[in-house]
């Protein structure tokens, strides 16, 4: 020793000897010590696996399916942006006016790759039901007839095209077959309600109706006049059928070229993408999964994704059970479907494919959709090979137009049409029902939802006032103009004057505008697309490590730009779902934080009273030359030492673990919620070599400070007075 204060190698040495051997000499006081610090490391490595494991997960699948690595907003808005954070978390957001203004200032920022302009909404959209469907065939049929105006003879008007009558009788008879099933129905709900009843005299006058569709005359005679039997149909029996009616939809308008060029985590699973400039809508795949598919087909897969990738098993689990019950009690939305033709058909593979003599559809239908846990398998097969083709699983196909309503701004509907060109999922989003469900649009199309008046809809605009001999008058002079008043109040040439309004002429130019615009087909320019109502952008960086030093840049550009804008993270983007990586670590650090003020507090106590069972031994040490800072190091040497070996033990126990869940195939996420924490149907843990580090750094930090105090102790041992101690 020089000076009393131990620098040498051997020194070093010695104090690891001691510390080993009072280890091995106090082997319960270590064991406990150790064991609360194994756990403390073990559960560092694997919690910051795992956490950081969902955070890159996480991160990739925002940044790459709507996100972006920033996302920027009218500083004005009352609500913070909140992508998914609620149904309608982005509703009071202040628009970007002109949306080209903003692109050029975040287009300058050095580290800015692209910006994709969004407005997230949603709308409703009207599917219509079954029996509208079956009209709508029977409608076209009639029109595509040689004679389809009323006949004063009897016979079908398609009876000059054999194949196109035989087409016309079968879906004459599917109206029917739907309208026999909705009087059965009825029936059987008047049959069990009072009839006093509120709703009794309603459903009295739809059984006149429902009886005069199901009577034979009615069919007879419905050749004679078939559009106008349509119209009582459509009019009158059609909105008695409640399947699909109207659904929300949410959506996110935007520059679908920029998108899908931003957007790497976008697949386009059924179709293709929207061609550039044109309108359009990608309808979310699992939207369609959950809310357009046939509702029998849609539990089916609920019931094979639970076995399959949960084991799950019909017999034990009661939700299961439930759905197998509803699918046989739910025939009526496959039978509603099929016609003679395809009933005979669905008949005769169903007898074929269940071995049965059967004839009743529906009873052959109950008995496919008994499902358990052994036949299940085979029943899925089945109702997919053989069923599945005759029915219409969804709503809405591919090169299907449909309508769109939603409120504008100004608080009445607007709606569109646009074209399905497909259906679309984001990689690690497939089965979340937080981020999956969204569709893609047009943002000309989210305009025209949103009440923002285009360049085509004015230039519209102006030619139809121009036809209809229009003007505009100001708000002072409004009441002389319309109702007469004092001269003074208008210009003498502005005089009212009578004008005959040419009905056909004013339709004929809508007609041509609408043709010259092609609201559907005409390709929109980028500078149309630039220009115009925006709610949010999303911002993707050259170098995404730099996302914080981007933000100022942003910021500070809109200032001296006097442009109001609010950047902010991927992660503050999200809303509450991309806090919950913050959330996590706050839990994971506030457990190890329990475990190691626990540990501190019980290696403490443990080494005060090794500490004093060790007086004589530390005042013979003091007598012959050790100086107190020597068994100050001694004794820290001895609590790092148990801290260390058994941190490090923990950690690689940790280590184990991490690998072992990997080996095993990863964590199942057991529901949606889980799946998009996970990006996946799986989480698979990665060791970081942050983790490892973290893991000791806190086992050293504690061992210090939880030897400190036994140390300074020690060093108060007086040398005469310790060794004439007894104790």
């Amino acid at each position: 020793m020089e000076g009393g204060v131990p620098t040498r190698w051997w020194q070093v040495g010695i104090l690891l000897q001691i510390a080993f051997r009072n280890l091995l000499a106090s082997r319960a006081k270590s064991l406990i010590v150790g064991g609360i610090t194994l756990f403390g490391a073990m559960l560092v490595v694997v919690g910051n696996s795992l956490v950081d494991s969902i955070d890159s997960g996480m991160r990739r699948s925002i940044q790459e399916s709507l996100g972006g690595h920033i996302q920027v907003f009218d500083a004005r808005s009352r609500d913070d942006l909140a992508l998914y954070g609620g149904m309608m978390g982005e509703s009071d957001l202040v628009p970007f006016e002109d949306f080209s203004r903003v692109k050029r200032l975040l287009q300058s920022v050095p580290n800015v790759k692209s910006v994709v302009p969004m407005g997230i909404d949603q709308a409703v959209v009207g599917m219509g039901n079954l029996i509208d469907v079956a009209l709508e065939h029977l409608r076209a049929d009639v029109r595509r007839c040689a004679t389809p105006k009323p006949s004063s003879r009897p016979g079908s008007p398609c009876a000059g095209d054999p194949a196109l009558d035989a087409e016309y009788q079968a879906h004459k008879a599917h109206v029917r077959r739907m309208a026999t099933l909705l009087r059965s129905d009825l029936v059987q709900a008047r049959a069990i309600a009072a009839d006093d009843a509120p709703e009794a005299r309603d459903w009295d006058r739809w059984g006149v109706d429902l009886a005069r569709a199901t009577d034979d005359g009615f069919w007879r005679e419905f050749d004679h006049d078939p559009l106008g039997s349509l119209e009582f149909l459509e009019n009158r029996i059609a909105p008695l059928s409640m399947d699909n009616g109207v659904l929300f939809i949410r959506y996110v308008g935007t520059d679908l070229d920029a998108y899908q060029k931003a957007f790497e985590g976008t697949q386009i699973v059924e179709g293709g993408p929207i061609p550039r400039g044109q309108r359009g809508i990608l309808i979310g795949k699992l939207y369609a999964e959950d809310w357009l598919k046939l509702r029998t087909a849609r539990r089916l897969d609920k019931i094979k994704d639970a076995r399959d990738l949960h084991h799950r098993r019909i017999a034990s689990d009661e939700e299961l059970q439930r759905w197998v019950k509803e699918n046989q009690a739910a025939t009526r939305e496959i039978l509603l479907q099929l016609d003679p033709i395809r009933a005979r058909q669905a008949t005769e593979r169903l007898q074929r494919a269940l071995s049965t003599g059967e004839g009743d559809l529906q009873k052959l239908v109950v008995q496919l959709l008994a499902t358990d846990d052994g036949n299940f398998d085979e029943r899925y097969r089945i109702f997919h090979a053989e069923l599945a083709p005759l029915l219409q699983l969804y709503p809405v196909k591919v090169g299907d137009t449909i309508t769109i309503q939603a409120p504008s701004k100004s608080g009445y509907m607007n709606s569109v049409n646009v074209k399905v060109y497909g259906f679309v999922q984001w990689k690690g989003l497939e089965k979340s029902s937080l981020a999956g469900m969204m569709s893609v649009m047009d943002i000309l199309s989210f305009r025209d939802l949103y009440g923002y008046v285009t360049a085509e809809k004015a230039a519209e605009i102006r030619r139809l006032k121009e036809t209809a001999g229009l003007r505009s008058i100001s708000r002072e002079a409004a009441e002389a103009e319309l109702f007469g008043g004092d001269a003074t109040a208008a210009e003498p040439e502005q005089g009212a004057r009578a004008a005959t309004i040419d009905a056909e002429r004013l339709l004929e130019a809508g007609a041509v505008g609408r043709r010259k615009q092609g609201l559907v087909t005409r390709a929109s320019t980028q500078e149309e697309i630039d220009h115009g109502v925006a709610k949010n952008a999303a911002v993707i960086l050259k170098e995404p490590g730099r996302i914080g030093e981007t933000i100022r840049d942003i910021e500070a550009a809109a200032k001296r730009e006097g442009l109001p804008l609010k950047a902010v993270s991927w992660q503050e983007s999200s809303g509450m779902v991309g806090q919950f990586i913050t959330l996590a670590r706050l839990i994971l650090y506030t457990a190890v934080l329990i475990i190691f003020v626990v540990a501190l507090v019980i290696i403490n106590n443990a080494m005060v009273m090794a500490t004093l069972q060790r007086v004589k031994e530390i005042g013979t040490m003091r007598a012959i030359g050790a100086q107190r800072r020597f068994v100050l190091v001694m004794m820290l040497v001895e609590t790092v030492a148990v801290g260390l070996a058994f941190g490090a033990a923990g950690a690689g126990l940790g280590v184990g673990a991490v690998w072992l869940v990997g080996a095993l195939g990863g964590i199942p996420a057991t529901n949606d919620q889980i799946y998009f924490f996970f990006s996946g149907p799986t989480l698979v843990p990665r060791l970081g070599a942050a983790s490892l580090g973290i893991s000791l750094l806190i086992v050293l930090v504690v061992s210090v400070l939880s030897g400190l105090y036994p140390a300074l102790l020690a060093t108060r041992v007086a040398p005469v007075e310790a060794m004439q101690s007894d104790d």
